[in-house]
C-alpha cells in the first residue's frame, strides 16, 4: 500500500501545514549548521 504525498495531503489537509513547517525548520537548521561549519576556528 503505497500512496503518494499528494494523495496523503488530499486526505489530511492539516498535515500540509505540518509538513511545510517541518521542511522550513529543516532548511533553517541546515543553513545554520553550514554557517557554523564554515566559521574560522582561530588565527
Amino acid at each position: 500500500m503505497h500512496e503518494s504525498v499528494a494523495d496523503y495531503v488530499a486526505e489530511h489537509p492539516k498535515m500540509a501545514g505540518v509538513l511545510f513547517s517541518a521542511l522550513l525548520l529543516l532548511t533553517q537548521a541546515s543553513s545554520a549548521a553550514a554557517n557554523i561549519a564554515t566559521t574560522n576556528p582561530g588565527p
